[in-house]
């Protein structure tokens, strides 16, 4: 991907370009919103990556202009500023996705593959296989090594949002923004007894387990090597 990070911050600007070229991406910096809205204007990127508050022009109004004139490159607002409303007048000034600093790399290179998937409609397959496991998104039907498994709704989104993001690592917070709508951290522990129930129902009684606890990041699910 090619992705544009607006940020006025040198060392995270530093370390992101980092994490990101390590990962194959290709990175273009800038420190202040005017020059990034000339150069999201001028440059075709598949992501933007906003700080909402930059010398010259604020983040929030860099995204503003840029819908204005019909840019639609999907923008990943990354910023301090974590109130709900906040994350409200980010998301109404046109960006798809918000991430409060401080932040773990693997989130934010989660949330930018996503955005690019978005942008290229990948997102709407309806059929999805992992190893011997299946999944029919239409009809809502799930099956491991041919078996039927029942999952309850909230269950069935979770697996979904897993299989949708296969082979990466996806944080609570994502799975509560995506699959609870929840823009919060509600304080309870309804990710993980709902992981508990979908890994019994998933792996149990099963040779390889697909669905992975990253310590201290996320979970994944992904095929055995």
């Amino acid at each position: 991907m090619r992705i544009l990070i607006i940020e006025d911050d040198t060392e995270t600007a530093a370390y992101l370009a980092g994490g990101l070229e390590e990962d194959g991406h290709v990175v273009r910096r800038s420190a202040n919103g005017r020059d990034g809205l000339s150069l999201a204007m001028i440059e075709d990127f598949e992501v933007l990556v906003v700080d909402r508050m930059l010398p010259g022009l604020d983040g929030l109004s860099v995204v503003e202009m840029l819908r204005a004139h019909r840019v639609e490159t999907p923008v990943l607002f990354l910023t301090t500023m974590s109130g709900i409303d906040d994350r409200v007048a980010g998301l109404n000034a046109g960006g798809d996705d918000y991430l409060v600093k401080p932040f773990d790399f693997a989130e934010l290179l989660a949330r930018v593959k996503a955005l690019n998937r978005r942008r290229r409609g990948t997102s709407g397959e309806t059929h999805f296989k992992v190893a011997d496991l299946e999944i029919d998104v239409l009809k809502r039907v799930v099956k491991r090594a041919g078996r039927e498994i029942a999952l309850q709704p909230r269950e069935f989104r979770l697996l979904e949002y897993l299989v949708r993001h296969v082979g990466e690592v996806v944080t609570r917070t994502m799975l509560l923004e995506s699959v609870w709508n929840y823009h919060f951290d509600p304080r309870t522990n309804v990710v993980e007894s709902h992981l508990s129930r979908l890994r019994t129902k998933i792996d149990k009684g099963f040779a390889h387990e697909l669905i992975h606890t990253v310590r201290g990041t996320g979970y994944c699910l992904r095929a055995p090597e």
